[in-house]
């Protein structure tokens, strides 16, 4: 574990699995992680060697991955001060989940009657992943772990097109209440659903998969966007 200034101890960049990447790559998606699940909050400004201590690497690809981010819209560059993280509002967080849902409940939903079973046995482990980083509220891991569960499975309908959309989705997407469920003691339940799915595709169990998706969806707005935990999860 890397420390920042302050002595807080900060996830190592995770490694993106089924692919090889550059190390700027890898900062990007670890930037964005941790954008995605609130650790760098909208408005703030981040300084490239500020940043670079806190996730215990050089100044350099931290600066270089902020740019990419930049191209985005996930950032705004403010001059010779570093990076602003853009903020969403909530009418914004409300249209990308209903596009999502457009597309990935029917999606997943066809994959119960399309997908083989080793084609989904191998999302087993980016499952099992994001169920370890819930435990050890490891909140860029689990980002990490579950954009890769959630695009290895739209990829298997085989639409390269729709796997970039959704991509692009979530990298817009904000998950702060990722940090109260843990505090809760609440994101291990959210993490299990992906197993759950995950089994209800390999029974063939369309209507359980329809169900499965729609409520993780719900969380994906409302639970883990909000924070908010008195609703189940």
């Amino acid at each position: 574990m890397a420390q920042d200034t302050s002595g807080t101890e900060m996830p190592v960049l995770p490694r993106l699995g089924g692919r090889r990447s550059s190390y700027r790559e890898r900062v990007a998606d670890a930037l964005r992680a941790a954008l995605i699940a609130g650790e760098l909050r909208p408005g703030e400004v981040y300084s490239a060697p500020s940043l670079a201590a806190r996730f215990g690497v050089s100044a350099t690809p931290v600066r270089e991955a902020m740019l990419d981010l930049a191209k985005e819209g996930l950032v705004d560059t403010v001059p010779n001060k570093g990076f602003r993280v853009t903020a969403v509002s909530d009418r914004q967080l409300d249209e990308y989940t209903h596009i999502r849902a457009l597309i990935e409940i029917p999606t997943v939903v066809d994959l119960a009657r399309t997908a083989d079973g080793i084609s989904l046995e191998a999302l087993r482990p980016a499952a099992r992943e994001i169920v370890t980083a819930a435990v050890a509220g490891d909140l860029i891991a689990y980002v990490e772990a579950d954009t890769r569960f959630h695009l290895g499975l739209l990829a298997l309908a085989g639409n390269a097109h729709l796997v970039e959309v959704v991509a692009d989705l979530r990298k817009r997407s904000r998950l702060y209440g990722l940090t109260a469920l843990v505090e809760a003691g609440r994101l291990l339940a959210s993490a299990e659903e992906h197993l759950e799915l995950l089994d209800a595709l390999l029974e063939r169990d369309e209507q359980a998969v329809h169900a499965i998706m729609t409520r993780h969806l719900g969380h994906v707005r409302s639970l883990w966007a909000s924070g908010e935990t008195d609703r189940g999860a």
